[in-house]
């Protein structure tokens, strides 16, 4: 493996996020190290420009390789809404208040999405995307994962209810992570 790729610098204030990456990443070998930063976010109707631009900020700032995960969950009765604005959403309304929205809905069908920039200082980002597809369960379920994991059912169970282990094996997130990894090795 390249060097240059044994540690990698991961950009965020969210416990979850960091924990995923964090044993995602050291199946491949690489370590991840948080940094707490704050750094901008600009509001965007895809998560593809949002990641990029705090990724090279953040890479830019600091003066090493970093990575960024912006993530969103769309909904499809909702006209993929909250997805960029996930975060918002789930600090303002939390699951109980989305799933009063989806009371009266048939359609279900739900995706989580993550975008991983990646960017070394004075470079372009590169991003790497991965999705996985859901539904809205009608209900909160599990207490594992974080956000809207116990309200978003993959194959029957939420994602609060499958452990740790098992969704970092099929998430959004392993997803753009195995797209990542696959660029790394190339390198």
């Amino acid at each position: 493996m390249n060097p240059a790729f044994e540690k990698i610098v991961f950009v965020t204030g969210n416990a979850g996020k960091f924990s995923e990456i964090q044993a995602i990443l050291a199946s491949f070998g690489v370590e991840a190290i948080q940094n707490k930063g704050d750094y901008p976010e600009i509001q965007a109707d895809d998560l593809e420009p949002i990641a990029a631009y705090s990724a090279k900020a953040a890479a830019d700032d600091l003066g090493v390789p970093v990575m960024v995960d912006d993530s969103g969950i769309f909904i499809q009765a909702l006209n993929g809404f909250p997805g960029p604005y996930s975060r918002f959403i789930e600090d303002r309304l939390g699951n109980p208040r989305v799933l009063l929205l989806m009371k009266n809905e048939t359609n279900r069908d739900a995706y989580f999405k993550t975008v991983i920039a990646f960017c070394e200082p004075r470079k372009e980002p590169l991003t790497f995307s991965g999705t996985v597809e859901g539904k809205i369960a009608f209900e909160e379920r599990g207490d594992g994962g974080f956000g809207f994991d116990p309200i978003f059912d993959y194959n029957g169970q939420t994602f609060g209810e499958l452990g740790a282990e098992f969704k970092n094996t099929v998430s959004h997130r392993r997803r753009a992570l195995d797209k990542f990894i696959e660029w790394m090795e190339k390198q």
